[in-house]
């Protein structure tokens, strides 16, 4: 598939589409407009049209679009179907909950290893998933290709793990720190994921709804 430089906007909006068609896979729909389809993401036609057209042409005028196959065209897009590997820096507890909890598997990823410092963990499995030694790590790295690191060490240790990680040459690292990680000098891609932003965004509509509803309250008291 050719690739295409398109904006950061657009290709966060990809997996919310691929949610959307799995879901409407699993409920039997075939087929969907442009139309329904952000009425159900909250999006308007012209939006999801816009979007798709950075990749091609994958709907028909009257007929919409192909549940299955716009999703096996989003999820090629997105990667999915090339086999990446992963392993976990940080056996806490943000690293176990994501081991015991998130299918990599699902979204096209095998993890491959996890790596710790703490003794009752080294040389243990979790998952099916070995945990080794971070002494280990650069010599497994040296011996194994890995695609993305899921970095999930305590914040003190996020710039020095992922300045070694970067060093080994990982494409890719997922990091849950809550440390903001840049690498302008790096060819490492990094993406920073801070719960708080989503609830701090919740707390902003939570509080605008509260002014404009004290608002209307006050002229209509006048």
């Amino acid at each position: 598939m050719k690739r295409v430089k398109v904006s950061n906007n657009v290709i966060r909006r990809l997996p919310r589409y691929l949610r959307k068609l799995d879901e409407l896979t699993e409920s039997g729909v075939s087929r969907i407009s442009s139309f329904e389809l952000g009425n159900q993401l909250g999006l308007t036609p012209s939006q999801i049209r816009q979007d798709f057209s950075c990749f091609g042409e994958f709907g028909q005028q009257g007929y919409g679009y192909n549940v299955p196959v716009l999703r096996a065209h989003i999820a090629s897009i997105l990667g999915i179907d090339r086999g990446f590997t992963a392993i976990l820096v940080g056996v806490g507890n943000i690293g176990r909950a994501l081991m015991d909890n998130f299918c990599f598997s699902d979204w096209g990823f095998e993890l491959k290893a996890a790596f710790d410092i703490k003794p009752e963990l080294i040389g243990t499995v979790f998952k099916g998933v070995p945990i080794y030694g971070m002494d280990s790590l650069e010599s497994y790295l040296s011996d194994n290709h890995i695609d993305v690191a899921v970095l999930t060490v305590p914040k003190e240790a996020a710039v020095s793990v992922a300045e070694g990680l970067t060093a080994q040459g990982i494409d890719a690292i997922w990091n849950f720190t809550n440390v903001e990680l840049t690498g302008p000098n790096s060819d490492t891609i990094v993406e920073n994921v801070h719960f708080s932003d989503s609830l701090l965004s919740l707390s902003y509509y939570v509080a605008e709804r509260r002014d404009e509803t004290a608002a209307k309250a006050g002229r209509e008291r006048q």
